[in-house]
C-alpha cells in the first residue's frame, strides 16, 4: 500500500506540456486545493478504462449484451455510492455533478410541493449553486429563510427551530463548508427536520468519503454528492432521494424518462463507474486517510502560527474537516501573497470578480473584518499530499508573509503600538 502511494501520488513540482507539442516544459506548482478539486486515483482509472474503449454499449439498451454489460455496471457503481452513504441503491440518481444535484433537490421539492407549501430554510453560508437557487425560487413567488451563522461558522439550532413555518417543505444545509472546512451538526438538523415533518438536504460534496456519513443515523431525505471531489473524474455526480418516507421531486428536465424519471438523459457509463469506484476507494481508506490528513494539518497550522503572529483560523476548531484550513495573515493582501505563493496551488478566501475585489460572503457571514477576510488563504490538503509537501508550503508561506509584512505601513504602525482603529482615515 506504501509503495502504491509512492507511485500514484502527484509530485512537484512536476512538469507539464503547454498547448502544443514544441512548447517547452513548464514547472508545476504543488497542489494544495483539494477543496476545488481532486486529482483521479489511479484505481479509478483502472475501473473506468474497459468502459471507454471495449465496453461502450448504450447502458439503457435492452435488446443485446453491450447494452446488458453497460447497464450491469452502472447498477453496481450505484450499489457502491449507496454502500458509501448507507443507502438503498435505488435511492441513488446519478448527475452531472453536485450543482445539478443540488438544484435537483432544492427547485425539485419546492415546485412538487408548491401548491401546500412555499417557504425554505437554508444559510447564508451555502455553495453559490444552493443560495441561487434559491433566489431564483424567490422570484417564482417562495419564501427563503437565510439563517445566519455564529462566529464559529455552525448554525444556531434554536434559530433553526424558530425558522419553521407552516408551509415549510424543505431545510438545505451544507454538510462540510467548502470555504472554511466546518461542520455542521447534521444529525441533529436531521432530527429537528423530522419532527417537523420537514424533509432534509445536504450539500455533502466536501463531506462524502472523507466523514463517516449515514443517511438513516442523520435522517436525510436529500444529498448532493460529486464526483471530483473524492478522487473520482469531473462530470459526475449523484443525487439521494429517500425513498421512505418517500420524497417527492419535480424534474428539472424532459426526456427518456432514465433514472426513474427525475433525471432524463444517457447515463455516461465510464464516468459513473468512476464514481463507484471512488466510493468504494474512498470507504476503504476513510479512517487512514482521515487521521493523516489530520496530522499533515496540524503539522501546517502549528508550524505557521508558531512562526507568524496575528494569524486567525476561520471557523469553528473542533466541529470541522481538518483538511480545509482557512487562515487570515493580518497586514497582509490575500491575492498578494498568492501571487507570491506561485510555486504552490492555493486559493484566496476572497472572491474575484472581473471588477472589483469583494471579501468571500462565507467570511462576511461569520464576522471576519473585512482587512481580514482580504487577507485569507484556503489550505487543502488531500489522499496524495505528502509531509514534504505540506513543509515547503509553510515555508514558502512564513517567509512570504514576513516579507509583504516588511513592506506594509500598517504592519509598521501596529508594531509601533499604534492602534489601527483609532486612527480617523481622510479620503483625498
Amino acid at each position: 500500500m506504501l509503495l502504491w502511494r509512492r507511485l500514484a501520488a502527484p509530485r512537484g513540482p512536476a512538469l507539464r506540456h503547454l498547448s502544443g507539442s514544441t512548447r517547452a516544459l513548464a514547472p508545476r506548482p504543488l497542489y494544495m486545493d483539494v477543496q476545488a478539486t481532486t486529482p483521479l486515483d489511479p484505481r479509478v482509472l483502472d475501473s473506468m478504462l474497459p468502459y471507454l474503449t471495449a465496453y461502450y454499449g448504450n447502458p439503457h439498451s435492452r435488446t443485446h449484451a453491450y447494452g446488458w454489460e453497460s447497464e450491469a455496471a452502472m447498477e453496481k457503481a450505484r450499489r457502491q455510492v449507496a454502500d458509501l452513504i448507507g443507502a438503498d441503491s435505488r435511492e441513488i440518481i446519478f448527475t452531472s455533478g453536485a450543482t445539478e444535484s443540488n438544484n435537483m433537490a432544492i427547485k425539485g421539492v419546492a415546485r412538487f410541493y408548491k401548491s401546500r407549501k412555499k417557504h425554505i430554510i437554508t444559510t447564508q453560508t451555502e455553495h453559490k449553486c444552493v443560495l441561487d437557487s434559491c433566489r431564483s425560487l424567490e422570484s417564482e413567488g417562495f419564501r427563503v429563510t437565510y439563517l445566519p451563522v455564529k462566529k464559529n461558522g455552525l448554525i444556531d439550532l434554536k434559530e433553526l427551530k424558530a425558522a419553521f413555518q407552516p408551509d415549510t417543505s424543505l431545510v438545505s444545509v451544507m454538510t462540510v463548508n467548502n470555504e472554511i472546512g466546518v461542520k455542521q451538526p447534521v444529525g441533529d438538523i436531521g432530527e429537528i427536520c423530522r419532527e417537523h415533518k420537514v424533509f432534509f438536504h445536504t450539500d455533502a460534496a466536501q463531506a462524502i468519503g472523507k466523514i463517516p456519513v449515514d443517511v438513516n443515523d442523520m435522517k436525510i431525505d436529500l444529498m448532493s454528492i460529486s464526483g471530483h471531489k473524492i478522487y473520482g473524474p469531473k462530470g459526475v455526480g449523484a443525487i439521494y432521494v429517500r425513498r421512505r418516507p418517500r420524497v417527492r421531486l419535480e424534474p428539472l428536465q424532459s426526456g427518456g424518462g432514465q433514472e426513474r424519471g427525475l433525471r432524463s438523459g444517457t447515463v455516461p457509463t465510464p464516468l459513473a463507474v468512476g464514481l463507484g469506484a471512488a466510493c468504494e476507494v474512498a470507504q476503504q481508506e476513510m479512517e487512514y486517510d482521515h487521521k493523516r490528513i489530520s496530522q499533515l494539518a496540524e503539522r501546517l497550522v502549528t508550524k505557521i502560527m508558531s512562526e507568524v503572529p496575528d494569524v486567525v483560523m476561520n471557523g469553528d476548531r473542533e466541529h470541522r474537516y481538518p483538511g480545509c484550513i482557512n487562515l487570515s495573515f493580518a497586514y497582509v493582501e490575500g491575492e498578494s501573497l498568492l501571487m507570491a505563493l506561485k510555486d504552490v496551488a492555493l486559493s484566496s478566501g476572497s472572491a474575484c470578480t472581473s471588477a472589483s475585489l469583494e471579501p468571500s460572503y462565507v467570511l462576511r457571514a461569520i464576522g471576519t473584518d473585512e482587512d481580514l477576510a482580504h487577507s485569507s488563504i484556503r489550505f487543502g490538503i488531500g489522499r496524495f499530499t505528502t509531509e514534504e509537501e505540506v513543509d515547503y508550503t509553510v515555508q514558502k508561506c512564513i517567509q512570504h508573509v514576513k516579507r509583504l509584512r516588511e513592506m506594509s505601513p500598517l504592519w509598521e504602525m501596529v508594531q509601533d503600538g499604534i492602534d489601527l482603529k483609532s486612527i480617523k482615515w481622510t479620503q483625498h
